[in-house]
């Protein structure tokens, strides 16, 4: 399992979606994508629903929020995910 970190917390709006989307069409099998942001973003969880992605946003360690995201089909990505936001 592989975990890719991408950090748009600094980044000024619709920047931090654009980042998103371009980074995760490259997730390979068993890899997810760990995102460091300073707000939830409610618009892109309707875009990750349709191009067949998963996600889990909780509160963060060192900035705001921190979400998950991972191919929907993919229970190793989603078990490594998951096991690192305990």
């Amino acid at each position: 399992m592989k975990q890719r970190v991408l950090d748009v917390s600094q980044l000024e709006p619709c920047e931090p979606m654009a980042r998103i989307l371009a980074t995760i069409p490259d997730l390979q099998s068993g890899e997810y994508l760990h995102v460091l942001h300073r707000m939830e973003p409610h618009f892109l969880y309707p875009i990750l629903t349709r191009e067949g992605y998963t996600w889990l946003t909780q509160p963060g360690r060192d900035v705001p929020v921190e979400i998950y995201i991972w191919r929907t089909h993919d229970a190793k990505a989603e078990a490594a995910a998951r096991a690192e936001t305990r």
